[in-house]
């Protein structure tokens, strides 16, 4: 769990979302957002993840975070919502789905899991970039250069810490969510 992450709460209703602030700053970055414009404007590269209502007056939550794709954000965005979701959800580009009402510990395990997928992601991302330049640097130089190149050493050194890192990843993830929820991500960057 990164310490540094940085939350962003929009919900209309002021109340709920400075108590699901309260129970999140414990661990986390948070900020809030009353409504839809407020939310854009909080918006930036910083925030990992967002928690968004769905209905709210003048922009709807499914609107904010139709623009907050298109502008660009990697932010994790889970819809925190009375609504019950329906088909149309397939095609929103939320990454988890709250029904309220929601308890601290859920909010708190939703964020972590949202969280995980992200430096999971990114550990994946930088591993094969990693592989491949090690089998490019295997495949031009003799074993005798790279057995005596230290900058080689560290890149097989991370490239272990990498694996090791992915392995625990999903061997820790519990449920089939938890692995639709990785692959997903991964699926959506390319």
């Amino acid at each position: 769990m990164s310490d540094d992450l940085e939350i962003l709460v929009v919900d209309d209703e002021a109340r709920l979302a400075d108590l699901f602030a309260a129970w999140l700053q414990s661990e986390w970055t948070v900020d809030t957002a009353y409504d839809g414009e407020q939310a854009l404007e909080k918006m930036s590269d910083s925030v990992e993840v967002v928690l968004l209502d769905r209905r709210m007056p003048g922009l709807s939550g499914d609107e904010v975070l139709e623009r907050i794709r298109d502008a660009g954000y990697e932010s994790r965005v889970v819809m925190v919502t009375a609504v019950d979701p329906d088909f149309e959800i397939i095609e929103m580009g939320f990454d988890d789905y709250l029904v309220k009402p929601v308890s601290k510990d859920e909010l708190i395990e939703i964020v972590d899991n949202v969280a995980d997928r992200t430096e999971y992601e990114s550990d994946i991302q930088e591993y094969y970039a990693l592989v491949s330049k090690k089998a490019l640097l295997e495949s031009e130089k003799a074993d005798r250069e790279l057995a005596n190149n230290e900058e080689y050493q560290d890149l097989c050194d991370r490239v272990e810490e990498l694996e090791a890192r992915v392995d625990e990843t999903v061997s820790g993830m519990s449920s089939h969510d938890d692995f639709v929820g990785a692959f997903q991500d991964l699926q959506s960057e390319h």
